[in-house]
């Protein structure tokens, strides 16, 4: 079967929009109506005018669409694409751990359940988490979630001083400074980028740092001819389209390849978004009130991003 074609059938059929991931296959990202990083995909979400979304992505990813666009119905491809992340955060003991600080308001990561969103006072993004903390005074006290890596990054940048909760994504926090320096003694005259989520003795050692789209802009108008990537594979898709004559060395997550998948994103493929579009499920599906109370700090956070012209 032609997966490609009858992708696009069935979307012009039922009026849906597909939203991808940069870490989606190269398949999906070519198919989609749009790619993007999380706070990209959470705008074309809210503003989305269609009868179905077809997000390519993670749990996490879907439901926000959800909770942003609640009229519409929200298909995930494979309902098992679940994030280490988010599931390092489990809703019970973030809130035993919430209580413990009674005056310090929550920013959230918006790599998180549903239920972390609705005890969170704002949502931030990799690509807006220091404008988002640098919102509030100094004298504002925080607690971050879920992701140490990502919070520690911000802390530096910012001068705060947030209470981490202790999250990772296994995808980042796998990568090594060792294997980095490595590849830079092999690679002299390559840069180092790396994203937030990555441990700190990686961005201590990279020329940048930044979010998915943030990395795909650097490399893009950047200088250099060649890149030592320190996230996940999938990105190199979109840099290779808009830096072709430039090479990308993704760092690997261990020695049996030259590659960093994430093992979630990579559940969806072109067959589950045909046959998600076909019986339109599986479907995402939240009660109102979860829905109501999630929105709020997903919604101030896209009123911040928008007041700094984040995008």
């Amino acid at each position: 079967m032609d997966y490609r074609k009858e992708i696009l059938k069935l979307k012009n059929e039922k009026n849906a929009l597909i939203l991808a991931h940069y870490y989606q296959i190269g398949e999906i990202q070519d198919i989609a109506d749009y790619v993007g990083d999380s706070l990209g995909l959470s705008q074309k979400a809210a503003e989305a005018d269609a009868d179905i979304i077809l997000f390519a992505g993670v749990h996490f990813m879907a439901e926000t669409a959800k909770i942003l666009n609640p009229g519409t119905k929200v298909l995930l491809p494979d309902e098992e694409a679940g994030c280490s992340l988010a599931d390092s955060c489990p809703y019970d003991d973030f809130v035993k751990f919430k209580q413990k600080y009674p005056d310090h308001i929550v920013v959230s990561y918006i790599n998180t359940t549903a239920k972390i969103k609705t005890v969170s006072d704002v949502i931030c993004t990799s690509g807006n988490a220091v404008q988002i903390v640098n919102s509030f005074p100094k004298k504002q006290k925080i607690i971050f979630a879920p992701d140490k890596n990502l919070g520690g990054y911000v802390n530096a940048v910012t001068g705060r001083n947030m209470v981490l909760w202790n999250g990772t994504c296994e995808v980042h926090d796998i990568l090594t400074a060792e294997k980095v320096l490595q590849l830079k003694e092999e690679n002299k005259e390559a840069k180092i980028v790396a994203h937030p989520e990555c441990k700190q003795q990686i961005l201590e050692i990279a020329d940048f740092v930044g979010s998915t789209t943030g990395l795909l802009k650097y490399v893009k108008n950047d200088n250099a001819g060649k890149y030592i990537v320190a996230t996940e594979t999938g990105i190199l898709h979109q840099m290779k389209i808009e830096a072709p004559d430039k090479e990308f060395i993704v760092v690997p997550s261990d020695e049996t390849c030259a590659c960093n998948d994430c093992p979630y994103m990579k559940l969806n493929t072109m067959e589950k978004l045909y046959l998600a579009l076909k019986n339109e499920k599986p479907f995402v599906s939240l009660d109102k009130k979860t829905i109501e109370s999630a929105r709020k700090p997903i919604e101030k956070m896209l009123e911040i991003s928008k007041k700094l012209k984040i995008i």
